[in-house]
Order: C-alpha cells, then structure tokens, then sequence
C-alpha cells in the first residue's frame, strides 16, 4: 500500500513540475498567439496561430549577460506582439517600423524612415481601390492612413504598422507603443486553419459548435503549406 502511495506521489509530482514549466514557459519565453484579423494580411492570414518568443526582448543585468543570451532590442522589420496602447487587455500584432529616434513621414501611401524611402513591396500590400480616407472605418478624421508626419518615435517607444496597410488600426492611429507594452516576436506559424474559429468573445454554445467544426475540418480546412512556415 505504501508503495501505491509513492508511485502516485511521484505522478503528481511530475505533473507538478511539467505545470510550473509550461506556466514558465508561457510567461517568460513561448506564447501561442491566435490572428483575429485581417491587418497583417498577406503575411498573416486570419487563423494563423503562432508561436511567440518572449525571451528576445528581456532586459540584461550585466554586458556578460548580453554577450552570452539571446537578448536584443526590437528592429525595424520585427513583427511584435503588444499590448494595445488603448486597452492594455488586447494582444496585437504588427510589424515595427520605426524604433526611438526615427523620424518618419508617410506621402501618397510611401513610407520614408529618416529621410530615405523604404522599400516595403516584399510584405506591405494594399487592398483598397478606394482612396477616400473618409471611408476607412467610416470616419473622415482617420486621413492619417495614406499620409503623415513627419514625426519621430520617442526613445524607448516603437511606431507600428499593419503589412495590410489599407485596413490596418496601428500606430498611424494612436500613436506609439512603450518598450514594456511589447510582449515578444512573433517566431513561426505552427498551425494555421482555414475555416472559422472562437474569438474569445462569444458565448460558450458558439464556441463548442465552432470547436466541433475546427475538429471536423481539421485535415480539409487546415492550411498545411504554412504549417512551421518562418516570419519575417
């Protein structure tokens, strides 16, 4: 009898310790993110789910520590995960564009970055023929969309943009992100399913019909060419 205690004992030991792991894991160096929505089309597809490096961007106590770890600060060109400036409860994801220091201007669509025009065609599309800033979002005092600035990103503080620039809600809007909002960068798509899945704001009948669906469409609906797919 003892030795049926020690053998659970042992099992929910190990589970234990499997919990405090993936709950590390999760916290300070992997997250799974889910994409909602359409604003970093075509690089992104909606039910694109990604695997997030928490760890890049931490903060080293000594230079040793620096030269030895993985750690650095977030690039242009990065695409992050963050914290909505406006509702600090929202995860977004956009590419960065410009870090501290940079001053950016955006004429007729075309992004400059101190003074020199980026070349953005490899990520960056636009889907609408429309070019009325009056119908982005219904509101004619969005015009900053295809022109801006020029302005420049305080230290510490990043400007990020949607590759879909045409139906992105990004830094164009409000404003600039603080270092502590960024919560990773995105590392690769570990599954991305075609067919409709939760959001998180529906209620609980709709989320286990949308369940029920995602686990009958897995294999026809899932988008295996961008299974583990790298982002850049």
């Amino acid at each position: 009898m003892a030795e049926e205690r020690s053998v659970w004992r042992e099992y929910l030991e190990a589970l234990i310790i499997a919990a405090i792991f993936l709950l590390f894991t999760n916290t300070f160096v992997i997250q799974t993110f889910y994409i909602p929505s359409g604003s970093m089309e075509d690089t992104l597809l909606i039910g694109d789910h990604l695997f997030v490096n928490r760890f890049i961007y931490g903060a080293t106590a000594t230079g040793l520590e620096g030269d030895a770890l993985p750690f650095r600060g977030v690039r242009r060109g990065d695409i992050v995960v963050f914290r909505s400036p406006e509702d600090p409860k929202l995860d977004l994801v956009k590419r960065c564009i410009g870090v501290g220091g940079d001053t950016l201007e955006m004429i007729d669509q075309k992004l400059f970055v101190n003074g020199k025009p980026v070349d953005d065609s490899k990520y960056v599309v636009h889907k609408d023929r429309d070019r009325d800033p009056g119908t982005f979002f219904g509101d004619p005092g969005l015009e900053k969309r295809d022109n801006f600035g020029p302005i420049t990103v305080p230290p510490g503080e990043y400007f990020c943009m949607g590759d879909n620039r045409d139906n992105s809600y990004d830094s164009r809007f409000w404003g600039t992100v603080p270092a502590h909002l960024v919560k990773g960068r995105v590392l690769f798509i570990y599954w991305s399913y075609g067919g409709r899945t939760s959001t998180g704001f529906e209620s609980t009948g709709t989320k286990l019909r949308n369940l029920k669906d995602t686990a009958l469409g897995f294999f026809t609906k899932t988008r295996w060419g961008r299974t583990f797919r790298l982002i850049r």
